[in-house]
């Protein structure tokens, strides 16, 4: 089963999620505020795709993080800032069940779900 992963009131999310909808393609949206974020989720994206690439450093919520938080980031307090505040998680976090992919890129998503 795919899942989206995300917020809802985010626009990148908004988008992947029309480009699903119009395509008839089946999923799951799962809003990191209202779902919660599952801990041993979490790591397993991490050990897959990295906690760098899955930090939002384009975000207001990574620039309200204190300024020693950002220069002194491990991948320790990257999870724990993460599971502290999803909204600094890269959107949306797409899972096929087979593969994650960050973000929204219309051919990548072209490309995961042609048959």
């Amino acid at each position: 089963m795919t899942i989206l992963y995300g917020l809802s009131n985010c626009d990148t999310v908004r988008k992947a999620r029309q480009w699903l909808d119009e395509r008839g393609i089946p999923y799951t949206f799962h809003d990191f505020r209202k779902d919660g974020l599952n801990p041993v989720q979490l790591r397993a994206w991490v050990d897959e795709l990295g906690w760098e690439a899955m930090l939002n450093k384009r975000g207001t919520t990574w620039r309200l993080l204190p300024e020693k938080t950002r220069e002194n980031l491990t991948e320790t307090l990257a999870l724990a800032v993460m599971e502290d505040q999803p909204a600094i998680i890269k959107r949306p976090l797409l899972d096929t069940g087979s593969r994650q992919v960050l973000g929204f890129d219309p051919m990548t998503y072209k490309a995961i779900f042609q048959h």
